[in-house]
């Protein structure tokens, strides 16, 4: 099993999500299923980028840091 933190990214901002999965595939899976869980409606999303992923065991973990979003 391992523990992946996502990025998803919309037009206005970076939702971060982490999740615990057997595989890749399931992991992207499971990040819409969270995010239909979360919000009320689905944000329009443009990209989910797999930013970490490590084998769960104790003591592992991630920082999920929000930078300030520039504009362009």
């Amino acid at each position: 099993m391992f523990l992946y933190r996502f990025e998803v990214t919309t037009k206005t901002e970076v939702i971060y999500v982490v999740i615990a999965a057997t595989d890749d595939e399931q992991a992207f899976r499971l990040v819409e299923v969270e995010l239909e869980k979360h919000f009320l409606k689905v944000p329009d999303y443009t990209d989910i980028s797999l930013h970490e992923k490590k084998p769960i065991r104790r003591g592992g973990g991630f920082v999920v840091y929000s930078e300030p979003r520039h504009s362009s």
